[in-house]
This record gives C-alpha cells, structure tokens and sequence, in this order.
C-alpha cells in the first residue's frame, strides 16, 4: 500500500498542500492514506507524521513530494528511512525520483548514508574543538562536566539533526539547565535558543 504524507511551514498561511496532494494522488496514494502537517520541519512531534507512521506495515511504501517535506537535515531524513527499512517499509520520493526499493534508488540512500557519517563526524570533533577551548580559557579543575564530551556529540548529533530540546533532555536524563549550560560551555550557535523554523516552501 502506498501511504502518503504531506507538510508545509507553520510560518507561511499562504501555503497549501495542493501541489503535494495532486502530485501524490497523481503518484497512485488513495487520498485516504494521505497525511499531513502544518509545522516547522524541525519539529519532532509533528502529530501527521506520527499518524503516517502508525499506519504504515511491512511492505507499504511511504511516499513524499519532496525530500525535505518529510526530514529537516540529512541525519535526520537518514534516521527517519532506517526505521522504515527495519520496519520493512520502503521510501519514494517523487521530486528526486528516489525509491529504496529500486537498486538505483538503494545506492543513492546508501550514499547519503555515508555522507550522514560525515556529518556526525564533523559534529563530534566540533564539540570536542568546543571543549578544548574552554579548557583552553581557564575551564580546568573543579567539577567535571555534567555531561561527558561523548554524549554531548551524541545530544548535538540530535538537536542538529531537528531533535527538541525537551526530547534531549527526557532520553539523556539531564535537566534542561544544565542542557543549555553545557551547549553554551561548548559555544553551540543554537544554546538557549529556540529552534528556528525550518525555510517555507
């Protein structure tokens, strides 16, 4: 079965799912597994998306207009299609004529894989860069940190990935104040901030 789902900017009313509707309707969805959201791409609870989850099963295919329709980085997209290739679930997206269940498709995905690799990487030795300066301006001695360098890579992995704040703090179990407190200790851009909405369109 084909399920749809369909999002537009909670910061644009203009905005409409039409375009995705016909394109998805177009792609072969029957309009009754169609589902949609009116939110930020950076939000992690957006109610649509839980709903098209809960409805897709082993086998069905969960069809997008547009990759960033559906995931707000990378990461974040690469995390959301793991979980359905282990559910059995395979993905479409009809603006960049994706399908995981072609090989073509399966290679392309693969590849931004490896590129989501990178990513973390480069979030890991930022962090760990962001701890040496603060040791560097007199962070020594004392207290350790209440959050060691390796989950602090793990929790900005997350947030940088569309993860909220609340999220992080129910999964790793620290305070939120102490959550800012290390992000801005590192000098992540985001510390204290709330997360920004995701471009319209």
């Amino acid at each position: 079965m084909l399920i749809g789902y369909m999002r537009v900017s909670s910061t644009d009313e203009r905005q409409s799912v039409a375009l995705q509707r016909d394109a998805l309707i177009a792609a072969g969805v029957d309009e009754r597994h169609l589902h949609q959201d009116r939110a930020s791409g950076a939000r992690d609870d957006r109610p649509g998306l839980k709903a098209c989850m809960a409805e897709l099963r082993a086998g069905d295919v969960l069809v997008v207009w547009k990759l960033d329709r559906l995931g707000r980085s990378l990461s974040h997209l690469i995390r959301i299609v793991e979980d359905l290739k282990a559910r059995g679930v395979a993905f479409r997206s009809l603006t960049e004529a994706m399908d995981t269940a072609s090989p073509h498709g399966s290679f392309l995905f693969n590849l931004f894989g490896t590129l989501a690799e990178y990513e973390r990487a480069l979030i890991t030795e930022r962090v760990n860069a962001g701890l040496a300066s603060a040791r560097l301006r007199g962070r020594r001695g004392g207290r350790p940190p209440a959050i060691d360098a390796e989950t602090v890579g793990q929790i900005v992995a997350a947030l940088e990935g569309g993860t909220s704040k609340a999220s992080i703090c129910r999964t790793f179990r620290v305070p939120r104040s102490t959550l800012i407190d290390t992000l801005k200790r590192i000098g992540w851009a985001g510390a204290g901030k709330t997360p920004v909405a995701a471009p319209a369109g």
